[in-house]
This record gives C-alpha cells, sequence and structure tokens, in this order.
C-alpha cells in the first residue's frame, strides 16, 4: 500500500492517482449514460429539459466538493504535522457538515425550483419534465454531497481503491437502472432520475458505513463538534472547486440562455452533449489533480520540498502529455460521439459535430489550469486558488460568452472555452513563478 509520507517516483504517481482518474470518469460515463437513455428514448424535448435545469441541480452540490477537496487538503496536512487525533475531529465535523448542508439545501432547491425554470426560458413542453427530473433529484441531495465529499476523503485515508469501488458501484447501478427504468420501463425522466439518485446513494451512504465500522483505516470518524476555525479553513482551501461548481453551474445557465436565443431547442441538447464529453475528458484532469491533492498538502505540512519540487514537476509534464493527446482524440471523433446522442437526426447531428470539435480545443489549456488551482488549495491557500478559479469561469468565460458571439456568430459560443482557458493558462503559468519561491515547489 502506497502511503502519503512515500517518495514518489513517476509510477508511484500514476498507482496512486490512477484510481482518482478511473474514479472521476467512472462518474462521468455513467452521467453520459443517462443522457444516451433520455436523448434515444424520451426525445429531444426531455433530452433538452434535463440538460436546462441540471446545472441548477448542480449549484447546490458545491459545497460537496469544496468540503471535500478542502477539508482533505486541511486534514492531510494535519496528518503531516504529526497530529492525527486532530485530523479525524477535523473529518469527523466536516462528514456531519455535509449531511446538515445537504438537507437543508435539499429543502431550499424544491422551494427555488419553480423559479429557476421560469428563468431559464423552459418553453411550455419542457416545464414538466424539469420539475420531474429536479424534484427526484433533490430527494437524495445529502448522498450526493457525502459522495463528493467521500470521494476526496477516501484518497487522504489512503484509501483510492475504495473511493474507486464505491464510485464504480454507484455507476454501476445507476447504468442498470436506467436501463430498467427509461429503456424498459419507459418512465422517461423520472427514470433518469430515479436511477442518479439510487446511485447517489450507493456512492454516498457505503463510504459512510466504511468509516463507521472500519478498525483498519488511518482516517476515522470520532466524536467531535463543530470546529469554526477549521470549517472556515476547509472552505478556504476549497473555494477554487466551490467557485467551479458555482461557475460551471452558472455558465452553463448562461449558455443555454444563449442557445435558446440564437438557435433554440437544438443548440441547447448540442450543448449538452457538450457538456456529457466534457464530464469525460475533463474528469481525466480533475481525478489526477485530486489524487496528487493530499500527497502535496502531507509533504507540505512535512516540510518535505524536495518531494513537492518533484511532484510540482512530474505533474505538469504529465498533464502537458495528456492535454495534447484528448484534444486531439476529442477533435477526431467528434462526429462519432455526436452521433451516440443525435444520430436519428441530420441536422442535430451535424450541429453537434461542429460544436465538439470547436469547443474540444480548450482541452489544450484545461490540464494545466485545473491543476494550478487545486495545486494552491492542497497549499492550502484558499485565496489564490479561489481567484484562478472564479476568473477562469465568472470572469473570462461569461464575458467571452457574451461577447464573442457578436462577431463570430454561434461558433463564438463554442469558441468561448478555448479563449478562457487560454488566457487562464497564461496567468497560471505567472502565478506558479510568483509563488515559487514562497512555497518551495
Amino acid at each position: 500500500m502506497i502511503s502519503l509520507s512515500d517518495h514518489f517516483t513517476y509510477r508511484k504517481l500514476f498507482r496512486f492517482t490512477l484510481p482518482s482518474v478511473v474514479m472521476m470518469l467512472f462518474t462521468s460515463v455513467y452521467g453520459v449514460v443517462d443522457g444516451i437513455f433520455v436523448s434515444n428514448y424520451a426525445g429531444e424535448t426531455a433530452f433538452a429539459s434535463i440538460n436546462l435545469i441540471f446545472p441548477f441541480c448542480m449549484l447546490f452540490s458545491s459545497f460537496g466538493s469544496m468540503l471535500g477537496i478542502g477539508g482533505s487538503a486541511l486534514v492531510a496536512m494535519t496528518k503531516g504535522k504529526g497530529e492525527e487525533g486532530h485530523a479525524n475531529r477535523i473529518f469527523s465535523m466536516l462528514v456531519g457538515s455535509l449531511i446538515l448542508i445537504g438537507a437543508v439545501f435539499a429543502v431550499l432547491g424544491e422551494l427555488l425550483l419553480p423559479l429557476a425554470i421560469k428563468l431559464f426560458g423552459a418553453t411550455e413542453e419542457m416545464v414538466e419534465p424539469c420539475t420531474v427530473y429536479a424534484r427526484i433529484f433533490f430527494l437524495t441531495l445529502p448522498a450526493f454531497l457525502l459522495q463528493y465529499g467521500f470521494q476526496s476523503y477516501l484518497i487522504t485515508a489512503e484509501r483510492p481503491q475504495l473511493g474507486l469501488l464505491f464510485t464504480v458501484a454507484a455507476g454501476v447501478t445507476n447504468m442498470i437502472l436506467d436501463w430498467l427504468f427509461v429503456g424498459v420501463m419507459q418512465w422517461e425522466v423520472a427514470g433518469a432520475a430515479a436511477a442518479t439518485c439510487i446511485g447517489q446513494c450507493v456512492g454516498g451512504i457505503g463510504p459512510l458505513l466504511f468509516f463507521l465500522f472500519s478498525r483498519t483505516t488511518p482516517l476515522k470518524l470520532v466524536r467531535s463538534r463543530f470546529m469554526p476555525k477549521e470549517f472556515r479553513k476547509a472552505v478556504s482551501n476549497g473555494t477554487a472547486d466551490f467557485v467551479t461548481t458555482i461557475a460551471l453551474s452558472l455558465v452553463a445557465i448562461l449558455f443555454n440562455w444563449q442557445l435558446m436565443r440564437y438557435i433554440g431547442e437544438y443548440g441547447v441538447s448540442a450543448y449538452g452533449i457538450i457538456q456529457y464529453v466534457n464530464f469525460l475528458f475533463v474528469a481525466m484532469y480533475l481525478g489526477y489533480s485530486m489524487g496528487v491533492a493530499p500527497v502535496i498538502s502531507y509533504h507540505h505540512g512535512a516540510e518535505s520540498f524536495e518531494e513537492l519540487h518533484g511532484l510540482y514537476k512530474k505533474s505538469l509534464r504529465i498533464l502537458s502529455a495528456v492535454s495534447v493527446v484528448l484534444t486531439a482524440v476529442a477533435f477526431l471523433t467528434a462526429r462519432l460521439i455526436a452521433a451516440v446522442f443525435a444520430g436519428y437526426d441530420e441536422i442535430f447531428l451535424e450541429l453537434s459535430t461542429r460544436a465538439l470539435r470547436l469547443y474540444s480545443l480548450s482541452y489544450l489549456f484545461t490540464g494545466i489550469t485545473i491543476f494550478g488551482s487545486n495545486l494552491y488549495a492542497a497549499l492550502n491557500n484558499g485565496l489564490i486558488s479561489g481567484v484562478l478559479s472564479g476568473l477562469r469561469l465568472f470572469v473570462f468565460q461569461v464575458l467571452a460568452v457574451f461577447l464573442l458571439p457578436l462577431v463570430l456568430g454561434t461558433d463564438g459560443i463554442w469558441l468561448s472555452a478555448l479563449v478562457a482557458e487560454l488566457l487562464v493558462f497564461v496567468l497560471t503559468h505567472i502565478v506558479f513563478r510568483l509563488q515559487k519561491a514562497r512555497y518551495r515547489y
């Protein structure tokens, strides 16, 4: 078993981060399966409805990623300082917070749903499927937040393979139930939502039971209390992930709003395909960054600066190589991917293919920009991490999605991600240089 305190060669780094990469990929795959079943069995309107309302649902999941990534950075650094008992108490407090926040947000989401559907510009035919999907989704929101949180905590507990196992179990459950509920029983949007919710329960409650009853894990659930200072620090560390989740949802809402203006339901559906593909490709970057983050946090806490430097250099080389490969694959297979969702409609297929090819160019820079914000979260600097994420999505992406269409038309919407990622890529490298002496990576 690989420990956080080990020296990480390329081989050991691949072995330790691979479960996280596969875990994120699998999470994305079973989200894609939802889309495939709904698009092919329930039709374009149902597919567009899910893609219109899903960003609103994801707004409430932001605390899961924030307290997962931010909390695991704090827990790992505390462990690196040799304070095992305090690390367990912080971990336990954050898990309890996720459950409570999930319950509160579930009620809030239900209350705000009618307003959200109206603001997002849903057509009359889309109102009912939007409502059905969101209301079922919010029933298991606490489990969804736990699933996000435990993906990071299982890595910090030196059990990345177990995190992968729970994710695979959740995904297989979701996919089988998609086939049963949507394909066989024809429950359409309600079936897709129910399959997702049951999968979330497997991915969230399963790890909770493991931490409650396992006697071998180095990270344990223990009696604890609310610790304001530690909670604020976890929130600060996870600011980038919080900002990213919120911004991705808001950007998706803005994309859909622009596309409804320029194209209509076809545009929203095409962007839905991009989002599913984006989940798959970006999952590799997110999985790697999530996997290496606790290692960086541990060695930062232990002041192992030579090891920290090695992790930094190796990560940049790995992500640069992967970025070139993923961009080429996404561009060359765009029509094949689009056909899985839109093969039944030639106009839809052509629009989706062009959109995918233009959007895929952004993958050249996304790996480094994601790693940059996650690096500073792992170093317990939530300010820099949050600023990089905020500029990437809230500022550059929003400006691009509004301004580029004025010059390039619909193509400007698809190219907005490329412009935003390129600008943040340059900014991230500037920050790397400015902070190198301070963190000695």
